[in-house]
């Protein structure tokens, strides 16, 4: 660790992973609930355990970018962060606003109030003064990362890095616009959820994996700027538009299903890209570095969002197919692949990288590191195929043969005990890369 302010990004990836267990152990509950549905039916009902398991997810993200942002914006800039102090109170802010959407999901607290109560909006459920506290603590962000950069040394990482930073704060104000007509309310909606995890966050992932494939592999600058800019042109092109694919049936014009399907479709080549990119830089780098577990987790991320935002989204993103398919467990399969392999595996490379440099260790516990890589991989690999199956099933038997919602689940029990078991298998993964990353350690001599 090079400058002392890289420290930081300590408490954001301890929190994060706090957070990961709590969105892992949420998703057990949900599939168990799948299978036995009265399971806590009364004190905790499906709908506030997936808003847990869901907002945990985006908010521990978001926790691993900052903390991401804050280890390698010094690296990148060659100067500390212009204002510790700063980003530890954006840290406190957002761990209350975190808990107090908590308390009000948990406990049903100002139920209809406009300001304190929690909105109903899919993973934008946060009551009003959450969302409030989240814009102040990404002002705070945005001035302690961008005067960092404006000061220091200019590199195509630390750039990429502030414009996805900026396009997720400045995107995530169309949460606080919560319009009556639902079509409407749609439409915007798809601004932050859409444009986040298909646009802004992949210039964020680039800009990571760039920065790992620099640090793992010793391959040149220039190589590294030239392919960064190429996939964040591509990223950018096809995300914005390809947001098109979500306005299939909510009252916009026909011609959405045009620009949605031949723009989304295209979103897998940013993806590819990513992919060719990470693998090369590894064939051809001469840096034989000792933490290889980071490496595993960085390539494995590329290869992971390939096939769960690219192929799994390419499967059902045109209009003909998702006519059918929309809202069913394929929607599911896709969003929990795209998800692990883009966001979750990227964060924990990072995270794997910096902790023994954060905690002043030799890397550490690689085979047990590289160990959970596979078994969280094959687990939620083995997850999307059940959830796929399912999906293809609960398609054909109720938008094609007309048979009711429950009747179909009845018949999708098997799955479910499948996708139960392979989330049983995750948790021991999680638990595994948690030890290796922030258990026992040796000390540098």
């Amino acid at each position: 660790m090079k400058y002392p302010s890289q420290k930081i990004a300590l408490w954001y990836f301890a929190i994060a992973m706090a957070l990961f267990a709590v969105q892992i152990l949420a998703g057990a509950v949900l599939g168990y609930i799948y299978v036995q549905p009265n399971f806590l039916s009364v004190v905790a009902p499906f709908n506030i355990i997936r808003m847990l398991h869901t907002n945990a997810l985006i908010v521990w993200l978001l926790l691993g970018f900052f903390g991401a942002a804050y280890y390698l914006i010094p690296e990148e800039t060659e100067r500390d962060i212009q204002s510790p102090a700063l980003a530890y109170l954006q840290l406190a802010i957002l761990v209350l606003g975190t808990l107090g959407a908590v308390l009000t999901y948990v406990f049903h607290l100002f139920e209809g109030n406009p300001i304190l109560g929690q909105q109903g909006r899919e993973f934008l459920e946060q009551p009003l003064w959450v969302k409030i506290g989240i814009v102040a603590a990404a002002l705070i962000f945005l001035y302690n990362i961008t005067m960092t950069v404006l000061k220091g040394r200019k590199t195509a990482v630390a750039n990429v890095l502030l414009i996805g930073l900026w396009g997720i704060a400045l995107f995530f104000l169309f949460a606080l616009y919560n319009p009556k007509n639902l079509s409407i309310d749609k439409l915007y909606w798809w601004y932050v959820v859409h444009i986040w995890v298909e646009g802004v966050w992949e210039l964020v992932m680039a800009s990571i994996l760039a920065f790992l494939m620099l640090k793992l592999t010793g391959i040149d600058r220039e190589v590294v700027d030239k392919w960064i800019y190429a996939i964040v042109a591509l990223s950018l092109f096809t995300g914005l538009l390809g947001t098109g694919h979500h306005y299939y049936w909510i009252g916009t014009p026909g011609y959405w299903q045009w620009i949605g399907s031949i723009f989304s479709a295209l979103e897998i080549v940013p993806f590819f890209a990513m992919v060719v990119f990470a693998f090369m830089m590894v064939w051809k780098g001469g840096r034989d570095h000792p933490n290889k577990a980071a490496i595993l987790w960085a390539l494995g991320s590329t290869v992971l969002a390939f096939f769960g935002a690219g192929v799994w989204g390419f499967m059902h993103t045109l209009a003909p197919i998702n006519y059918y398919t929309h809202g069913t467990q394929v929607t599911a399969a896709h969003a929990h692949l795209a998800f692990f392999g883009a966001y979750v595996s990227m964060n924990l490379a990072m995270i794997t990288y910096a902790m023994p440099y954060l905690r002043k260790s030799e890397p550490y516990n690689q085979i047990l590191n590289m160990a959970s890589f596979w078994l969280m991989a094959s687990a939620m690999a083995f997850m999307t195929f059940t959830l796929t199956f399912a999906g293809i099933l609960q398609t054909h038997l109720q938008r094609v043969m007309g048979q009711s919602y429950m009747e179909v689940q009845d018949q999708l029990a098997l799955f479910y005990w499948m996708r139960l078991g392979a989330g049983l298998v995750f948790i021991i993964g999680a638990l595994m890369f948690l030890y290796a990353t922030f258990g026992p350690k040796r000390v540098r001599a």
